[in-house]
C-alpha cells in the first residue's frame, strides 16, 4: 500500500475538517474522493501532500510512517495539482521546467521532459506561448503538464476539469489515464464528475462532513446514487423537463429541443432525471427491441480510455455514452457518424 491513513483527524480552530478517517491507496490506483463542498476533500489531499499534517492520526508512505523528518520524502515523490491555477507570468516551456531545474536537473534533460509532457497534454507547439494568456482549460492543461514533469509517484488532482468545456475536460482525462497505465502513477483524485470517476477510477470513498460514509469501487458507490449524492454530484446526462403521465403507467417527458423521452415513473409537472451513459446502446443502425426510448443523433466527441471509449452524441440534446473499445472500432465511429441511442424506460431514473 503506498499511502495509507490511520485514525486521522484534522482541526482548524473549532471546525474539524477531517473526523477519523482510515483509508488505504494501493500502488498503481486511481482513487477518487467523492464529497460536496467543505466535505474535506482538499485538505485530506493536502495531507497526502505532505503540506498540512493531521492533528491527531497518523500517515504512512510506502509502509513507513511519516512524521516531521519524512514529509521530505512525501513531497519528493508526491505532486499536488490545485483546482485554482497559480501559473508563472512567462512562457509555457518555463512553467513546465520550473521545477525540474530546481531538482537540478540538466538543460537537456528538461528540454526533453517538457516536450514529453507537453505531447501528453496536447500541448505541442505551446512552448513559446505566455501561459497566463491562454484559456482557463489550456492553463489547466500546462498546471498538469508542470506536476507530470517531475514524474513522482503520486499524482494528486484536485477537481482537475471542474468548470472546463468538454474538449480541455476529455484531454485531461485521457491523459490521466495514460500516466497511470503507461507510467504507473498512482492517482488519487477529488471529482463531482461521477462519469469521470466510474471511467477513471478503481476504487472510490464517499466524503461527507470529513467522515468517510463509504469506501469501495466507483459502481458500489455510485450505481445507485443516493437523494444526498445527487445533492451535490455531477451526473451525466441530467436533464431537466416537464413531464406528462400516460395511460399505461409511464410517463413522456419534453425535454426541450424536440427531444422527449419515456420514463417508469409516474409524475406530473416539472422533473429532473438521469440516464447512465452505460445504460444506452448505441447502434448505427436502429434496433429492435422493447425499450420505449430511440434517439437519433451525431457524434460530436469521442474520448479513448484503453478498454472503453466515451463518446457524447447531439440528439437535440447532448447525451454522454460510454461503449467498448472493441464495438467503438467494429462499427468504425469518428466524429459526424451517425448513431442511435437506445434506452429502456427503467433506465431513465429521477434526481
Amino acid at each position: 500500500m503506498i499511502i495509507e491513513l490511520r485514525n486521522v483527524t484534522k482541526k482548524f480552530g473549532e471546525l474539524t475538517a477531517l473526523d477519523h478517517v482510515d483509508l488505504g491507496v494501493e500502488k498503481g490506483d486511481i482513487f477518487t474522493v467523492v464529497g460536496p463542498n467543505g466535505s474535506g476533500k482538499t485538505t485530506l489531499l493536502r495531507i497526502v501532500a505532505g503540506i498540512e499534517s493531521p492533528t491527531s492520526g497518523d500517515m504512512y508512505f510506502n509502509g513507513e510512517r511519516v512524521d516531521k523528518y519524512g514529509l521530505s520524502a512525501v513531497r519528493r515523490n508526491c505532486t499536488l495539482v490545485f483546482q485554482h491555477i497559480a501559473l508563472f507570468n512567462t512562457t509555457v516551456h518555463k512553467n513546465i521546467a520550473y521545477g525540474l531545474k530546481l531538482r537540478g536537473h540538466a538543460e537537456k534533460e528538461v528540454d526533453e521532459k517538457v516536450k514529453e509532457v507537453l505531447e501528453i497534454a496536447k500541448l505541442q507547439g505551446y512552448e513559446k506561448r505566455w501561459a497566463r494568456k491562454l484559456s482557463g482549460g489550456e492553463q489547466q492543461r500546462v498546471s498538469l503538464a508542470r506536476a507530470l514533469a517531475l514524474d513522482t509517484e503520486v499524482l494528486l488532482l484536485d477537481e482537475p476539469t471542474a468548470n472546463l468545456d468538454p474538449r480541455n475536460a476529455s484531454i485531461i482525462e485521457e491523459t490521466i489515464f495514460h500516466v497511470n497505465r503507461e507510467w504507473g502513477t498512482t492517482v488519487v483524485m477529488a471529482t463531482h464528475n461521477m462519469f469521470q470517476a466510474k471511467t477513471l477510477a478503481n476504487k472510490a470513498v464517499l466524503l461527507i462532513g470529513g467522515r468517510i460514509a463509504h469506501v469501495g469501487t466507483p459502481q458500489e458507490i455510485l450505481g445507485a446514487p443516493s437523494d444526498q449524492l445527487a445533492s451535490f454530484a455531477k451526473l451525466e446526462n441530467v436533464f431537466s423537463g416537464v413531464s406528462k403521465v400516460l395511460e399505461g403507467g409511464t410517463s413522456v417527458i419534453d425535454l426541450g429541443g424536440d427531444v422527449r423521452i419515456e420514463a417508469a415513473v409516474r409524475r406530473a409537472g416539472e422533473i429532473t432525471v438521469f440516464v447512465r451513459p452505460e445504460d444506452i446502446i448505441l447502434s448505427k443502425d436502429q434496433v429492435v427491441s422493447s425499450a420505449r426510448n430511440v434517439l437519433k443523433g451525431v457524434v460530436t466527441e469521442v474520448s479513448d480510455f484503453g478498454d472503453t471509449v466515451n463518446l457524447r452524441v447531439d440528439v437535440g440534446r447532448d447525451f454522454a455514452v460510454q461503449i467498448t473499445k472493441r464495438s467503438f472500432n467494429e462499427m468504425q465511429l469518428n466524429i459526424g457518424s451517425k448513431v442511435f441511442l437506445t434506452f429502456k424506460a427503467t433506465a431513465v431514473r429521477t434526481v
